[in-house]
């Protein structure tokens, strides 16, 4: 990681938790327009987050989801990737070693990141590319390496406020994972093919 990417990852989250609670909450109806936009098979899998550190909250995308759709958390494995679980509110919870709620689930519950139709990942930053940048722990680049060969489901769909977007281009690595598209409140950036 370099230094230009240290700093950009303090500055947006320093920004991203100056937004008011109330204010995320009502970017979350923005978001969740945006993100609904994106089809979905019938019976789909798509992964969420637990909104942490001042990240758009996705309960109100959640809620609008088809009623045939499976809608999951990410779990961390101890292999360095994330496996994902399915969850409804209200459901058990327990904090991981970051504190980010994690569903309580058997091991045989948890799918593959193969497995998911449409990922919805959070981000600290974000390009008009499309290119992402996280919290430097690497569990979305290395879940979703397998893309890097080919293009392959899911559809990974960034999640934003408007003003995460960065001017020019982020400085990226070999292992960074594009993303599909990312949906702010206010709109999409699609990657260009």
């Amino acid at each position: 990681m370099t230094t230009g990417r240290s700093a950009l990852r303090r500055l947006m989250r320093e920004r991203r938790r100056e937004v008011p609670p109330a204010a995320r909450i009502g970017a979350a109806g923005g978001l969740a327009a945006q993100l609904l936009a994106h089809p979905l098979p019938p019976g789909a899998h798509v992964a969420g987050y637990w909104a942490a550190d001042g990240e758009i909250p996705l309960h109100v995308w959640q809620l609008r989801l088809p009623g045939d759709v499976t809608y999951c958390l990410p779990v961390l494995h101890e292999d360095g990737r994330l496996r994902f679980a399915p969850w409804k509110a209200g459901e058990a919870v327990e904090a991981n070693r970051y504190g980010i709620p994690e569903p309580v689930v058997a091991a045989d519950a948890l799918l593959q990141p193969e497995r998911l139709d449409l990922v919805v990942v959070p981000l600290v930053g974000f390009d008009h590319r499309c290119h992402r940048l996280g919290m430097g722990g690497g569990w979305y680049d290395r879940s979703f390496a397998f893309r890097h060969h080919a293009p392959a489901p899911p559809v990974l769909v960034g999640a934003a406020f408007a003003f995460q977007q960065v001017d020019g281009e982020l400085p990226s690595e070999d292992w960074d994972v594009q993303l599909d598209a990312v949906c702010t409140d206010l709109s999409t950036v699609s990657r260009a093919t």
